[in-house]
């Protein structure tokens, strides 16, 4: 599965291998997005847990449509992160 991982702020490039190697993007409105494969529910609660660890406040969590590139819309409440 693919993720995006919103995050209130701009990370330094030292971070990068930090979590995992996803994809980070700095937003101009000040955000980072955590973008990439996770390989199961345990590696996503890690990477959450290492957002929560830098003192960074989570703005929003998304499943990517690995097919379409765009966010996926959740199909129940199951699929509905944040």
């Amino acid at each position: 599965m693919i993720y995006q991982i919103r995050i209130k702020g701009h990370l330094g490039p030292q971070w990068q291998d930090w979590f995992d190697g996803l994809t980070m993007t700095l937003e101009e409105n000040g955000e980072t997005v955590l973008t990439g494969p996770v390989a199961d529910q345990p590696a996503l609660h890690g990477l959450l847990k290492k957002v929560r660890d830098l003192g960074m406040n989570l703005v929003a969590l998304n499943r990517v449509d690995s097919d379409h590139g765009g966010a996926s819309e959740a199909k129940d409440e199951e699929d509905k992160i944040i």
